[in-house]
């Protein structure tokens, strides 16, 4: 061959570029489904958003009342921290409560108590964080009563 052209030298260039895309495609199909669960957020909460609120409150009273040597304190620990992430994912957007008082509150309350198990995560609640979460939670309730 004298320089002509040759088929056989872009075939390999060709199955690389093939090859390439297909890969591509296929690690988007796989992270786009792995990042998709839909039974998370579904089986936390009921969608409404009084009974969520409610429940939210509970299950955090439960973790800020636990004794630091409790056996299952890293787990509720765990459930606490996926309730308020499923809390916020679901409500933060939607505009029906995100002007309600017991919403702002509630965020208030949730924003604190995240910030603590992230920054102090082996460290137990201060008592003054204790009593401001019961405060908000309390004002969480009446406005929830009230309508708000």
């Amino acid at each position: 061959m004298d320089g002509g052209f040759c088929i056989f030298s872009l075939q390999p260039i060709l199955m690389k570029r093939y090859w390439s895309r297909l890969l591509a495609l296929v690690l988007i199909l796989f992270i786009s489904f792995l990042g998709y669960s839909p039974s998370s957020a579904a089986d936390s909460l009921t969608g409404d958003y009084r009974q969520d609120t409610l429940a939210v409150v509970n299950t955090l009273r439960t973790a800020i009342a636990l004794p630091e040597d409790a056996p299952n304190k890293a787990e509720l620990q765990a459930e606490t921290r996926q309730k308020i992430n499923d809390f916020t994912a679901r409500y933060r957007r939607d505009s029906s409560v995100t002007g309600l008082s017991s919403f702002t509150t509630m965020r208030t309350a949730l924003n604190s108590l995240a910030g603590h198990y992230s920054s102090y995560p082996n460290r137990p609640l201060p008592e003054k964080l204790k009593r401001r979460l019961e405060q908000e939670f309390k004002q969480v309730e009446t406005a929830l009563v009230r309508g708000g």
